[in-house]
């Protein structure tokens, strides 16, 4: 139902990224679907949320595919209009849905701060990666980074001007036999943004939303969808 990252956060970091299964929505969201916004019955919805941990702490964004980060504190309004934000206390949760788009998560090495970030390729094109780090507090360098599931390189099929977005990033996409497309690896893309910031340790980056039908929504294959969620927050010392 949950997964975990696999990285050397401190214990009071916590850190999940949801599955589509063990919910109770009907198809097409079936069945852990976490989206208001996307067709689904607003009980079933609420019943799914109900089901993650501290989900009275949780901060919904309301996502745009931009490069805006909102810094959390309790009591934050839901639904702001941005696709990252921060927090540096407890009784917080940062959340990010996604359907193929990438769930970036942040922690510091000493649990000070976290940040989850919604990358999409026009958020990482824009810098949401770079932005959520000037926003958290010291240096890139102190963070360690764990990618969630997103659509893989053998599924991501993107145009010219897609790959003209990435002028710096160019080995990250493959031609195919159709004139003008390209295969593009959204992680790798995501790790060059992190690299070239300041970050030296990132993480995850194995799953393709696309190609694992039975465990994650899909966007792009499906349509009309649901949505995971990738929540990080912090807990006392």
């Amino acid at each position: 139902m949950f997964i975990q990252p696999d990285w050397p956060a401190p214990k009071r970091v916590q850190a999940i990224s949801t599955t589509r299964q063990g919910g109770v929505s009907r198809a097409p969201f079936e069945s852990l679907n976490l989206g208001m916004h996307v067709g689904d019955s607003e009980k079933d919805v609420l019943a799914n949320r109900q089901q993650l941990p501290r989900s009275e702490q949780i901060i919904w964004l309301n996502q745009v595919h931009g490069n805006a980060v909102h810094r959390l504190n309790v009591g934050s309004e839901q639904n702001v209009s941005a696709d990252a934000s921060i927090a540096l206390d407890t009784g917080i949760t940062c959340a990010v849905m996604t359907a193929d788009c990438l769930p970036v998560l942040f922690c510091h090495r000493q649990g000070l701060a976290v940040g989850a970030a919604h990358a999409g390729w026009r958020g990482l094109a824009a810098g949401v990666l770079e932005n959520t780090l000037a926003a958290l507090p010291g240096q890139p360098e102190d963070y360690l980074v764990w990618l969630g599931p997103a659509i893989g390189p053998n599924a991501f099929e993107v145009g010219e001007d897609v790959k003209q977005a990435f002028a710096a990033d160019y080995d990250a996409f493959k031609s195919t036999d159709k004139s003008g497309k390209f295969l593009a690896d959204i992680y790798q893309l995501a790790r060059a943004c992190l690299a070239r910031a300041g970050v030296n340790e990132i993480y995850g980056g194995e799953y393709c939303t696309h190609q694992q039908a039975c465990r994650f929504f899909s966007y792009r294959r499906d349509g009309q969808t649901g949505r995971m969620a990738s929540l990080i927050w912090l807990e006392d010392h």
